[in-house]
């Protein structure tokens, strides 16, 4: 009943919503956002909008290529590791949509890849040194020599600016008019209502 009432909510918030596509250099872009932690035995969600843009330095938003909503199956220490395990998701995610556009002849320069965490932004440009990472360092140092390559730009802006923020909460009836336009169509929430079936299914077997 609660995943049916939550299917039911996203598509309530989603009535005239039109996707606008806009000619653009083909220049990937990607929000990445998380929340911690908002699923059951602890786990945190997170979320992404790709779309293609001319290269600014912040990227205008265009319709969205791939949205992704995904489960985090590791338990996250905290809010910023929960947002590095986001960042580390879209980022392998746009690896290969990077090969894909290069191999179609459209160059790509370092992706820019918006957080709404500080932190996070702080730990992987090196302005933040944290002590304790062992939980943390694989996902970090794999950004950080993802960026030190020039494959990746983190930048950071306010949470209300992230296009992909709705994906990784739960979606209601009271979102703004202005936000739930920036949400793109029912399959992410539906992706996400299949694997938690499919986490349900698995725990049953294993019981």
């Amino acid at each position: 009943m609660r995943q049916t009432k939550q299917l039911l909510d996203y598509l309530a918030i989603q009535d005239g919503t039109i996707i606008t596509y806009n000619a653009s250099a083909m220049k990937l872009a990607v929000h990445s956002d998380a929340s911690y932690p908002s699923e059951p035995k602890a786990c945190s969600r997170a979320g992404g909008h790709f779309f293609l843009s001319n290269g600014a330095n912040i990227p205008q938003n265009n319709g969205a290529i791939l949205n992704i909503a995904h489960i985090i199956k590791h338990v996250m220490s905290s809010t910023t590791e929960a947002e590095l395990a986001g960042l580390y998701i879209m980022s392998r995610e746009a690896v290969y949509i990077r090969i894909i556009l290069s191999e179609m002849g459209h160059k790509q320069p370092p992706t820019p890849i918006q957080t709404d965490n500080a932190m996070a932004d702080g730990v992987i440009n090196g302005k933040v040194q944290p002590k304790r990472t062992k939980a943390i360092d694989m996902r970090f140092h794999w950004l950080r020599d993802r960026e030190c390559k020039k494959q990746f730009r983190f930048y950071w802006r306010p949470g209300k600016l992230n296009l992909c923020r709705l994906l990784d909460e739960t979606p209601c009836s009271e979102t703004s008019p202005e936000h739930k336009e920036r949400v793109h169509h029912a399959q992410i929430v539906l992706e996400m209502l299949r694997q938690r079936q499919t986490s349900n299914s698995k725990q049953q077997q294993l019981e």
